[in-house]
């Protein structure tokens, strides 16, 4: 219990290191939280600073994902463990302590926890998500879907209750960082995502 512990507190400060407040910063010396959607994620970046800082933003959300649930996975030696770690760096990265809880939506280190530790599946949601991002413009539904997706196929692929569980509070999550979004899609008010690498929406 108390290296689950520990391992659950380190994943959250890897998860309050918010690579786009420091892109920000470091490119055009603002708060990317005051800018654009106010988000502190990889599409808001995206669209403030363009697609080089967007994509360095990904990866390095992507990473600190996985780190943490490799972390877990060392300290505790169980796959419950890991998830846990890597849950609670999305919980670090959406809520910060260091940037006074005003974070990002958590997808990109989603993503990074899964593929570490569940491949396939990762593989699958990033596929399914690149489709209808592709397919609509519309980057929000890619995330939304992918992350109802992962505790349907953890169980599909019939891991323990104890890891759907966490897979289902992770989705309900992420739904609720996107219940302003989820509300434009359905008055068909979202915006539409620019793939021209200008930085803007439409």
């Amino acid at each position: 219990m108390g290296k689950t512990l520990l391992a659950m507190i380190i994943g959250y400060f890897i998860g309050n290191l918010s690579s786009s407040y420091f892109i920000g910063k470091a490119m055009r010396n603002i708060d990317i939280r005051e800018h654009g959607s106010g988000n502190a994620g990889t599409t808001n970046t995206f669209r403030v600073l363009g697609a080089p800082a967007g994509a360095i933003v990904f990866l390095c959300d992507v990473l600190k994902g996985a780190l943490a649930a490799w972390i877990g996975l060392k300290l505790t030696g169980t796959e419950l463990g890991a998830v846990l770690a890597g849950g609670m760096a999305v919980i670090g990265h959406n809520w910060p302590v260091f940037l006074k809880f005003r974070g990002g939506k958590g997808i990109a280190s989603s993503l990074g926890m899964i593929l570490a530790l569940y491949p396939k599946i990762g593989l699958i949601i990033l596929a399914a998500a690149m489709v209808l991002i592709l397919a609509t413009r519309y980057v929000s539904l890619g995330s939304i879907s992918g992350a109802v997706l992962f505790p349907v196929l953890l169980a599909v692929y019939r891991e323990p209750p104890g890891i759907i569980l966490v897979g289902a509070i992770l989705a309900v999550i992420a739904l609720y960082r996107h219940k302003g979004n989820i509300k434009r899609l359905l008055n068909g008010q979202e915006n539409k995502f620019s793939f021209s690498g200008s930085g803007r929406q439409k």
